[in-house]
């Protein structure tokens, strides 16, 4: 940021607004439930004196906090002066936007954004071509910053770069109304406020007025260890007015806290009451605690006694300036102890603001053990404000909004836990996972109707046919008592699946619904019907067809034994299609997990028509497969070693003494994991809400214990996303049916997203 960037200015216009700060901003939570201004008594600094910068008066409740994105792409400023009036006096209707005109290459960018909003790239050309073609026209400039910041609301660079056209274009009333946007927006920006305070300054004359507005944006970031900006500027101000008191009250303040370049502000307070005198520095309060009088009190300065006091005479210059620094000398002292507690973690803060380009992992994990540090305070709103620091950097990672909401709810405070979640839910993050914790939240608290809600968002809107979102929205009405809502979320998923022309989630939908009602609904002749459905699908994953044979396997009646033989043998003879389908070695896990099933259920003749299909289509054409060409003496011999080696018998399972035996429940090699968009990856979430593990949003592929064992995973899913780029999944490769499945990686604890192309920055002119 480049403290010296010229602003739109010059000095306020007659009839300007009055600029009135002391109702603060409106603010209410991104689901537009109980509205709660932030004015009145209890308020965050709405006068510029009711409480101090450090935020020490801060209300205990915290009531909502400014940086809330509900209205932000509608906010109307109502306190910063009437809209325009014809001569009737009535108001005067905004031109629409659909008025600008748009070149070629404008409106080819436009249908860009529109098709992916979180192509940050395309946003910045977009913007650099409205600006190149814009010249006077202020519609086309709010038309594609309004939209821009609707998506990106805390680039601050930008809000500044529109309040500029602003006050180039139509003046200080729309600037105005800009800069409450932002502050918004982006409420824990030290930048943003510097900017705001930089305008109010070269607009206005009267020192209340911007007083007031230093004073409002220092409550909430004046304890910034990088706020040394923002009191540079207030400092600046007070030194041109020449009001030393309160420029010695500026100082002393700061020496409260730990600020960058402390040293600097307490050299400077010590010169400035050398060189001015305390009769210039103290204010009427300070001086009738010294016992003298100042040219801030209503005292004549010839030295004579208090009036409340008449036996005490004024004290020596020298004592009382000693005394005055000494104190100062405390504070700045304990503050200095303090900040070699902090300054490590604040070092290591590469990039306090945000940016669509991934944090690198060690700058993650220095959020986290700050926090650890922080929330270890009894001060909560040392707390809060580091979180709000912490959720602009990394406002895409939804495991720092998931600690938010937990450590604000441990606090007792479910108000600020609530606001957290729906920032994040609403705006910032672009992963489901938050919804899926936002839901569990929900529930949790006694909000059902909120939980069902952001099921159903995420189901249908936000990624369509959510597997994990339909499964937990079911398992929580039957947690709620009511099986009808329960069984009604899968069969409506159901019949979704069913109108597409074909449908990769249909079949995993009707195992896990066919379960369902077996395992919780006790329906068994349901849960049956609703797996003989299985007889319509042209394709069947193994994965599901595992699903199946198990659930025939526990059913507590006669096994259909035809019923299960014909999807092997439909699964088994199926021709691969353009590289799709399964590989030859899922299928002979299959026929080799049926073969143990006809082995504990089955009869002989239905053993012998499955031993001879497996014999045709796999043991013919073992000798093609490079994994299993191997003399048959050596897989005796091998087999005989094995055998050896834990003191058991040969099983013999086959008719052909080659054929090493079946898996008894092979390894699922397909991926289970939900795929994300390139630039929003799955991420670690600190410690998990509850008894669920977001750190990723389905089990990793793991060997199977048991025959008897349900299958731990689903199958990838395939689905088209709102705005969000599908990566092509990660296909695992087919484990050997014989050898034991490999342990997985362990995973990092603050994992990075995947590399994104390189994208500039807002500017170097706005950092």
């Amino acid at each position: 940021m480049e403290q010296d960037q010229s602003v739109a200015s010059g000095s306020a216009e007659p009839g300007a607004a009055a600029f009135d700060l002391t109702a603060a901003n409106p603010d209410a939570n991104a689901y537009g439930h109980n509205p709660s201004a932030v004015t009145g008594e209890g308020a965050v600094a709405p006068d510029g004196g009711a409480q101090a910068a450090d935020g020490s008066a801060y209300p205990s409740e915290h009531a909502a906090l400014n940086g809330t994105a509900g209205e932000m792409a509608n906010y109307q400023s109502a306190e910063n002066g009437a809209a325009a009036t014809n001569e009737m006096g009535e108001p005067v209707p905004e031109p629409s936007y659909e008025e600008a005109v748009l070149s070629a290459e404008e409106a080819r960018l436009w249908s860009v954004v529109t098709a992916n909003s979180l192509d940050f790239n395309a946003w910045t050309a977009l913007i650099d071509e409205t600006e190149k073609n814009a010249e006077s026209n202020i519609l086309k400039i709010r038309k594609v910053y309004d939209a821009f910041l609707a998506e990106f609301p805390l680039c601050f660079g930008y809000w500044k770069k529109y309040a500029d056209h602003e006050g180039r274009l139509d003046g200080v009333n729309k600037v105005i109304e800009v800069y409450e946007r932002a502050v918004l927006a982006v409420t824990y920006s030290v930048d943003i406020w510097y900017n705001y305070c930089q305008f109010a300054i070269s607009t206005y004359d009267d020192p209340d007025i911007i007083r007031r507005l230093f004073e409002r944006g220092l409550a909430y970031v004046g304890t910034d260890y990088r706020s040394n900006s923002l009191w540079d500027e207030y400092i600046k101000y007070e030194e041109s007015l020449q009001a030393w008191s309160h420029l010695a009250v500026i100082y002393t303040r700061i020496l409260e806290h730990p600020i960058l370049q402390l040293d600097r502000y307490f050299n400077c307070l010590k010169e400035l009451a050398s060189t001015r005198g305390l009769l210039e520095i103290l204010t009427a309060e300070e001086a009738s605690a010294y016992g003298v009088a100042s040219e801030n009190s209503t005292q004549a300065l010839d030295g004579e006694a208090h009036p409340d006091d008449p036996d005490k005479s004024s004290k020596p210059e020298a004592e009382n300036l000693a005394k005055y620094v000494s104190m100062r000398e405390e504070m700045y002292k304990k503050a200095k102890e303090y900040e070699s507690k902090i300054i490590g973690f604040e070092l290591a803060i590469r990039r306090p603001y945000f940016h669509v380009k991934p944090l690198d992992n060690p700058e993650l994990e220095n959020w986290h053990n700050y926090l650890d540090f922080i929330e270890k305070e009894e001060d909560i709103n040392k707390v809060i404000k580091l979180y709000e620091r912490c959720v602009i950097a990394c406002a895409s990672y939804s495991e720092f909004w998931i600690r938010y909401v937990q450590c604000m709810e441990d606090k007792g405070s479910l108000e600020l836990a609530n606001n957290a979640l729906a920032r994040a839910t609403h705006l910032f993050v672009k992963q489901p996972e938050i919804h899926l914790f936002s839901a569990r939240f929900k529930e949790l608290n006694g909000d059902v109707s909120g939980a069902r809600t952001e099921y159903q968002h995420l189901y249908s809107e936000l990624c369509p046919s959510f597997l994990e979102a339909i499964v937990k929205h079911s398992n929580m009405e039957h947690r709620l008592g009511d099986k009808e809502s329960a069984c009604s979320v899968y069969e409506k998923a159901i019949a979704c699946e069913r109108e597409k022309e074909q449908s990769q989630l249909l079949p995993t939908l009707l195992i896990l619904y066919s379960r369902f009602l077996f395992l919780a609904i006790q329906d068994l002749e349901k849960a049956r019907e609703t797996v003989t459905a299985l007889h319509e699908q042209l394709n069947i994953t193994k994965p599901v067809l595992e699903a199946v044979i198990h659930l025939e396997s526990i059913f507590p009646c006669e096994k259909r034994i035809d019923f299960l033989d014909s999807l092997v043998e439909k699964f088994v003879t199926q021709e691969s299609f353009q590289g799709e389908g399964s590989s030859l070695g899922d299928k002979e896990e299959i026929s080799s997990i049926f073969l143990e099933f006809l082995d504990l259920f089955g009869d002989a003749k239905s053993i012998k028509k499955a031993l001879t299909r497996h014999t045709t289509i796999f043991l013919c054409k073992r000798s093609i497969l490079p994994s299993k060409k191997r003399r048959a003496d050596d897989a005796i011999v091998s087999d005989r070693d094995k055998v050896a080696k834990t003191g058991g018998t040969l099983p013999v399972t086959g008719t052909d003494p080659n054929a090493p035996n079946p898996p008894v429940w092979p390894v699922t090699s397909e991926a289970s994991g939900q795929q994300w968009g390139a630039a929003y990856a799955p991420q670690a979430a600190y410690p998990a809400y509850g008894t669920y593990d977001y750190s990723h949003q389905m089990p990793q592929p793991a060997a199977q214990a048991a025959y008897g064992a349900y299958p731990p995973s689903y199958p990838a899913q395939g689905y088209t996303q709102q705005s969000y780029a599908q990566p092509a999944a990660m296909a695992a490769a087919p484990v050997p049916a014989a050898a034991p499945a490999p342990a997985p990686a362990p995973t990092a604890a603050y994992p990075q997203q995947p590399a994104a192309a390189p994208q500039p920055y807002y500017g170097t002119t706005y950092y």
